[in-house]
C-alpha cells in the first residue's frame, strides 16, 4: 500500500480501547520519539495499546490494509527498529502493569513497564528480576535479546528468570510460551528478540536482592589506564559469582563524589555490585578498593533501586547514539593497549566504552538452552558514541567504527542487544550459524510472511 492510498482510520478506533494517532493529531510527533535522537521516522498510524486486545485487532487491521508492523515497548533499541516510516506502529507503552507475587517470588508484568517500574514494585519485598543498567530500559526488548545486568553473575540473564511469555503470533492467535507450552517459541524467545510474535506480558521468577547493597564506583585517572586494567582483569578472575563489575572509559561526569578538579577529565570507572551480605562483600571488594591511588571510592552500601539509575544521566533521551560491540575473551595486553588508544579519542565528551564483566551463573546455563548467544564470553565491550549536534555524526561515527575494527582480532561474537542497524550478517554474527539456522526454522513455522521484519531480522527465507 502506498502512502497516500485512503485506509478507514474510523474502523481502527471503533476496534480498540486505546487510542488511534495520525500524524494530524497533537501527540504524533512526542509518541513517534524514541530514545536514540538520531532515529526520525514517521508511521502511517500509532495505536497505543491498553490491553492484548488492542494488539490483535491493530496486527489485523495492518495486514487487511497492507500496512508494515512496528512494535514499540519501551523504545530504547539503539538501531530505531520500534518505529518505522510509513508503518502501523503497535505501541506497547502504555500496558504498565505489574503484579508481585512475594511468597511465590513471581511477578507478572506487561510489555511497557521499564525497569526503574518494576523494581519500584519488587524492592520493597527484597526482591528483583536480573535486568539491565539503566532504568528507563524497557523489560521487553532487554529480555527478548538477553538481559545483561548487575545480578547476572550470581543471579543469571533475564531470559533466565522467564517462566513464560504471552504471545500474539503474525496470524493473531495468543499463545502461553513456556517450558512446558509451545517449548520451541519459549526456546526462540528467550533471546531472539521480537521475530516470532508480539509478547504483551512476561512471567519471571524473582530474586533475592536489595533493597540494600554494597555498590559504587572507584575512579582511577585514565593516565594510569593499562595499570588499573591490568589488575582488573588479574582480580575479577578469581571474583565470586555475587560480585558484578563494569568498567566504564569514559571522561569524568559531574557527579558529587568527584572533586570539580576531576569533572570532565579522562578516568576508568569501575562499577560494583555485590549480590550478597555487606560483610562478605567488604572483603571481596578489598583488593580493588586498595589498589593504586584512585580519584574516588564511593562504594558502600545503598539502595538497589538508587544504584540502579547510576548511569541514567549518560544516556539521556534525546541525544544521538552510535554504538559498536563485540565479546570479548579474557583481556590480553594488546587488546588492553587497544582500548586505551581509542577509549579518549571521541570528540565529544559524552561517548565512552563500557565492558561488562560476564561469566557466573550465565555460563552455567547451556548454550544450546536458549537462543541467546554468548554464553561463553568473559565480557560484553559497547562502545558508545554519544552527542547532540548532527554536525558531529561523521566524526563520532568514524571513532566507533575505528575504535570496533581495531577490537575485532579479541572478539568471541556479539551481544544482539548491542547491535545497531547492521544487517543480517551482523544479526548471523550474533547468534551463530548453527543457532541462527534453528531461529529461521522456527521464524518459517510462526511468522512464514516476515511481519515481524522491523528488528535485529532473521528471514524465514
Amino acid at each position: 500500500m502506498t502512502q497516500g492510498t485512503r485506509i478507514d482510520i474510523k474502523d481502527l478506533q471503533g476496534r480498540i480501547r486505546g487510542d488511534v494517532l495520525t500524524p494530524a493529531d497533537r501527540d504524533y510527533d512526542e509518541t513517534r520519539k524514541i530514545w536514540n535522537g538520531m532515529i526520525d521516522r514517521r508511521p502511517r498510524l500509532i495505536v497505543r495499546c491498553t490491553e492484548t486486545g488492542d494488539v490483535i485487532e491493530a496486527l489485523s487491521f495492518a495486514r487487511q490494509n497492507g500496512l508494515p508492523v512496528c512494535v514499540r515497548s519501551g523504545g530504547h533499541g539503539v538501531g530505531g527498529h520500534s518505529v518505522r516510516d510509513g508503518a502501523l506502529m503497535i505501541d506497547l507503552s502504555t500496558m504498565k502493569g505489574v503484579e508481585v507475587d512475594p511468597e511465590r517470588r513471581v511477578a507478572r508484568v506487561e510489555a511497557g513497564v521499564l525497569l526503574g517500574q518494576l523494581d519500584a514494585e519488587t524492592q520493597p519485598f527484597g526482591l528483583a528480576v536480573p535486568a539491565g543498567v539503566v532504568t528507563h530500559t524497557g523489560i521487553a526488548g532487554l529480555t527478548l535479546g538477553g538481559g545483561i545486568g548487575w545480578l547476572m553473575r550470581k543471579h543469571g540473564l533475564t531470559v533466565d528468570n522467564v517462566r513464560s511469555f504471552d504471545v500474539v503470533t503474525a496470524g493473531g492467535e495468543t499463545l502461553k510460551a513456556s517450558a512446558g507450552e509451545n517449548s520451541d517459541l519459549f526456546w526462540g524467545l528467550c533471546g531472539g528478540g521480537g521475530n516470532f510474535g508480539i509478547v504483551t506480558s512476561f512471567e519471571f521468577t524473582l530474586v533475592p536482592a536489595g533493597p540494600e547493597v554494597m555498590a559504587g564506583v572507584i575512579v582511577h585517572p585514565a593516565a594510569d589506564a593499562r595499570d588499573v586494567l591490568r589488575f582488573y582483569r588479574d582480580f575479577i578472575a578469581d571474583a565470586p559469582d555475587e560480585l558484578t563489575t563494569i568498567v566504564n572509559l569514559r571522561h569524568a561526569p559531574p557527579a558529587p563524589f568527584l572533586p570539580e578538579s576531576v569533572h570532565g577529565k579522562p578516568v576508568v570507572l569501575i562499577a560494583a555490585c555485590y549480590a550478597g551480605p555487606t560483610e562478605e562483600a567488604v572483603e571481596v571488594l578489598r583488593p580493588l578498593r586498595e589498589y593504586g591511588a584512585p580519584l574516588a571510592d564511593a562504594v558502600e552500601p545503598r539502595q538497589f533501586t538508587d544504584f540502579q539509575g547510576l548511569f541514567d544521566a549518560s544516556v539521556l533521551h534525546g541525544q544521538r547514539y552510535y554504538w559498536k560491540s563485540e565479546y570479548l575473551g579474557p583481556l590480553s595486553d594488546d587488546a588492553i593497549d587497544t582500548m586505551v588508544a581509542h577509549a579518549w579519542e571521541a570528540p565529544s565528551p559524552k561517548s565512552y566504552s563500557i565492558m561488562f564483566h560476564m561469566g557466573g551463573a550465565i555460563r552455567r546455563v547451556g548454550e544450546a538452552e536458549t537462543a541467546f548467544q554468548g554464553r561463553g564470553a568473559e565480557h560484553a565491550l559497547n562502545i558508545n558514541g554519544v552527542w547532540t549536534d548532527p554536525a558531529g555524526d561523521e566524526q563520532e561515527i568514524a571513532w566507533a567504527r575505528d575504535f570496533w575494527t581495531d577490537m575485532q582480532p579479541y572478539s568471541t561474537g556479539v551481544y544482539v542487544n548491542f547491535l545497531g542497524d547492521e544487517g543480517e550478517d551482523r544479526v548471523r554474527a550474533a547468534y551463530g550459524s548453527e543457532k541462527y539456522e534453528r531461529l529461521v526454522r522456527l521464524k518459517r513455522k510462526y511468522d512464514p510472511e516476515n511481519v515481524f521484519s522491523s528488528n535485529q531480522n532473521i528471514s524465514p527465507g
